[in-house]
């Protein structure tokens, strides 16, 4: 460990030379031993540091440990002299992992000599697939690695990002997502392992062993179930004890009794009808009483307050706190210092019985002594600068892109690119633009694909920009073209005035000047006593019109509600509450006119959303942009189409289609006869039914992290051959959500009248260069008491010409139970690499894990029965097929 520095920016907040030396001495003198407090003393048990620490504290010190936010001490007027539990700190101006560990050790500096009891704070990040910090190594994304099949390899790189992370005094990571992605429209599938409770399970316990021996407190998230119905995020959740044991609980069980997680994070919404925050039977009778966990647990990012303005279960902030720590809450996650206001309310007014309080806060010393803070506070600056961003590191992010791609279609030997390719066209925006997925950092040196293919294939390969992701087609009227007389002057932006009823009456609540219309109101209304749910308001001035280069049409985006006059005519009348949209006035308005505007708008049932549009300066290039890319994709060998999807934390998809005009790109290349590749970019599943039979080949990269344009080409180029496996089910069409592979038997069937219940690519399927064959199965026995494990063997051969890897698969169904069971669930799986010709014998133990169910009276038990086993190469394509039976 590194020797005590100087505080850096903060030396003025140092101790007197007499109290650092009793904080430095390694040998303490007889009579300072005496007086050292039991919490100081390293040699005494955890328990009794704990304990006397507590004994001490004010009730506001107690609560500051339990309150973790995004700081720093920059704000002067933010007090941090009570202390706090962590703060997630950013870099600053800072750009190198240097720099930000020492900004951290500075921070630090002050908590350990300043506050009354130099209590440490826990600095945390986020760490999903990588540090997200700059100057960290960013890795591809969770889905990704999920996709590689391969817990060695995930294992590896939690390891780099773990030591990145630590080195920079970093000591809990808000990672990993272990949701289960129960439904493809959900904008943050990306961020999970995907859609299978035993995949997910050995992915977070590969990952969050890593972090907690590399002395990183790794938090699992979200706890229980962040989805909900149509895909959308947070949503409230209504599931049996059945489906949380069997489906949503195994990853979060696993990361805590195998890996051993020190924190836990709870989730947004409700879990049948109570909301995570205060969820005992989830905080504290499954983690705790079932479980044994004895860490910490946090909200997410402001979600303690959410029974008061999301799930209106709660009458104030202060009662929701005092139910959530009831219920088994720790720690209270917020956006800003500011906030703690209202939730230091509650332990003034000791609302929270002293009990529960020091149950919470002993959660959080306790992980602070284990962690070594108090002895060791600070980073090793020179460690930092070698961890981050080595050349070992990169090289994992290039072999885990590579193992995570997944090849989905190849006709007629489109891939790898022929070596007389000596024209390849790259088309898309997304083969420039390097994205790296959610809760990223910024990476180091990103390779693009584009760049990547020019590495790997030179002078070949010419570029497009082709259409991008998002189409334009009209903007809120800006400021700057909006004026309105305020207090006898002319200002920028429009006259408002918001009223606390529906029908515009009376006297406004509240008068001011908005600078333009864009507004969506949820959690709270536009000012102080007018809600979002039950308003009027009125907004009116002049809009100019750019002097360039066409007239211009303007319009209202907006729940229904409204009516918008130009000049003191009504060109917009959508005053009967219905539906959201956008509607434009018939007529335009000529370049460098001003007019007289005024809009009305009316909200009764909350989530108000109203923007005033025009479509001065959005060009439509369209065409031109497409013609480019076919022009280029005929006067070359092959077309290689990169497209991608946009997603994210609430930003869940209704269409699976590839958005913008990006389908109509790819049909226009595919129909130049040119052999067309398709490049996926995205966290989660795309429908292709318009396009994909016009295309040789479709490659799905996720989001590949920052080695990802070197992946992909060695992938295209042949130089290694693809075997990533889909860890979620892409379906044909949206109208099959949700769609598993591993839903229990149907009353009737799984088919529409005018679409098949199959999908289209299902769970575990990947494509490869080779060929594999799989023979010789044997389970030995084959008839075993409950108590017992069988052993399943069987051989795989690599029948093609070219090494590769296969991903054996797994499966069982429960052929008569007494509770229904899924037609197919993986219970196991191994990434194998075989040489041309290779024949390998792949062995699986099956027993009580992969056999048990929870029963009608919820306990797990394993029924004496038959089972079937199935083993292939994905959910639908199974090779060999047995029976086990239970007695």
């Amino acid at each position: 460990m590194a020797a005590r520095r100087k505080p850096g920016h903060f030396s003025r907040m140092r101790h007197s030379r007499l109290t650092g030396l009793l904080f430095l001495c390694a040998v303490p003198s007889l009579a300072a031993a005496q007086a050292r407090p039991s919490y100081r003393d390293p040699s005494r048990p955890v328990e009794e540091r704990v304990s006397d620490l507590i004994g001490r504290m004010t009730v506001e010190e107690k609560f500051w440990q339990l309150f973790m936010i995004p700081g720093s001490l920059d704000d002067p007027t933010h007090d941090y002299s009570h202390g706090a539990f962590g703060l997630q700190v950013r870099g600053g101006d800072t750009t190198s992992a240097r720099a930000h560990s020492a900004r951290i050790d500075s921070i630090q500096h002050y908590f350990v000599e300043r506050t009354r009891f130099g209590i440490p704070i826990i600095p945390f990040e986020e760490a999903l697939h990588g540090l997200g910090a700059p100057n960290a190594t960013s890795f591809p994304q969770a889905i990704a690695l999920a996709a590689t099949w391969d817990t060695s390899l995930m294992a590896r790189v939690a390891t780099a990002a773990a030591r990145e992370t630590r080195s920079r005094g970093i000591r809990d990571a808000l990672s990993p997502v272990i949701n289960i992605a129960s439904d493809v429209r959900w904008g943050r599938v990306e961020e999970t392992y995907g859609e299978d409770p035993v995949l997910s399970s050995q992915m977070a316990r590969a990952f969050v062993a890593a972090f907690e021996h590399a002395g990183v407190i790794a938090t699992p998230k979200h706890f229980i179930a962040n989805v909900g119905e149509g895909g959308r995020d947070s949503y409230p959740v209504d599931l049996s004890r059945r489906q949380l044991e069997e489906r949503f609980f195994p990853p979060f069980r696993a990361s805590i009794v195998d890996a051993h997680a020190r924190s836990v994070m709870s989730s947004y919404n409700s879990v049948n009808g109570i909301p995570s925050t205060q969820n005992r039977m989830l905080l504290t009778d499954v983690l705790r009483g079932e479980w044994g966990f004895t860490g910490f647990t946090i909200s997410d990012a402001a979600a303690t307050g959410g029974p008061t303005v999301l799930q209106h279960t709660e009458a104030s902030t202060a009662m929701a706190t005092k139910h959530a720590l009831e219920a088994g809450l720790d720690v209270i996650f917020q956006s800003s210092w500011e906030q703690h206001r209202a939730y230091l309310d509650a332990f003034r007014r000791r609302l929270i019985a002293d009990s529960v309080v020091d149950r919470a806060v002993a959660h959080v010393l306790r992980a602070k002594f284990e962690l070594g803070l108090f002895e060791h506070p600070y980073a090793n600056l020179d460690s930092a600068q070698y961890w981050n961003g080595r050349a070992e590191h990169r090289a994992l992010a290039r072999e885990a892109a590579r193992a995570s791609i997944v090849l989905l279609r190849n006709e007629r030997g489109t891939l790898p690119l022929a070596t007389t390719a000596r024209r390849i066209a790259v088309i898309g925006a997304d083969a420039s633009e390097v994205r790296l997925g959610g809760y990223s950092g910024p990476g180091i040196a990103p390779v693009s694909i584009l760049a990547g293919l020019r590495q790997r294939f030179g002078a070949a390969v010419q570029y497009a920009p082709g259409v991008p992701r998002v189409v334009t087609t009209y903007v809120a009227v800006p400021a700057a073209h909006l004026t309105a007389v305020d207090s006898g002057r002319s200002v920028r932006g429009l006259r408002a005035e918001y009223f606390d009823n529906i029908t515009l009456a009376g006297v406004p609540r509240v008068a001011r000047v908005d600078d333009h219309i864009d507004f969506h109101w949820t959690l709270g209304g536009p000012a102080r006593g007018v809600t979002p749910d039950w308003l009027s308001a009125r907004w009116s001035g002049k809009v100019t019109v750019p002097a360039a280069p066409k007239p211009v049409r303007i319009g209202v985006e907006g729940n229904d509600g409204y009516r918008l006059w130009i000049d003191g005519a009504l060109v917009l009348d959508d005053w009967v509450k219905r539906s959201f949209g956008t509607r434009f006035a018939t007529g335009t308005m000529k370049p460098g006119s001003t007019h007289d505007v005024r809009l009305e708008y009316f909200e009764t049932s909350g989530n108000a959303r109203v923007k005033l549009v025009w479509d001065a300066g959005v060009v439509d290039d369209r065409e031109a942009k497409i013609a480019d890319a076919v022009a280029l994709a005929k006067r070359s060998n092959v077309a290689i189409v990169v497209a991608g999807i946009d997603e994210g934390e609430f930003r869940d998809r209704a269409s699976l289609a590839l958005p913008g005009h990006q389908e109509e790109l790819i049909e226009r290349v595919a129909a130049t006869g040119t052999p067309t590749v398709v490049v996926l970019v995205g966290g989660s599943a795309i429908t292709m039914s318009p396009w994909l039979e016009r295309v040789g080949a479709v490659i799905d990269v996720w989001y590949p992290g920052e080695e990802g344009g070197r992946a992909l080409a060695d992938v295209l180029g042949g130089d290694y051959n693809p075997a990533g496996r889909l860890p979620i089910t892409f379906p044909v069409s949206e109208g099959q959500l949700p769609l598993s592979y591993n839903h229990e038997p149907t009353g009737r069937g799984d088919d529409y009248l005018d679409l098949t219940g199959q999908p289209l690519f299902p769970f575990g399927f990947g494509l490869s260069y080779t060929s594999f064959e799989y023979s010789a199965l044997a389970i030995t026995p084959d008839s075993m008491a409950a108590v017992d494990a069988a052993t399943l063997r069987f051989r795989v051969t690599n029948s093609g010409a070219r090494a590769g890897d296969e991903v054996v698969q797994l499966y069982l169904h429960d052929v008569l139970a007494t509770v229904g069971r899924p037609v197919i669930q993986l219970q196991g799986f191994q990434r194998i690499h075989l040489a041309a010709g290779e024949v390998r014998d792949v062995v699986f133990t099956i027993g009580r894990e992969q056999l048990q169910l929870f029963d009608r009276d919820d306990r797990w038990v394993v029924e004496p029965g038959t089972f079937r086993v199935m083993v292939g190469s994905s959910s639908k394509d199974i090779r060999l097929r047995g029976t086990l039976t239970v007695r």
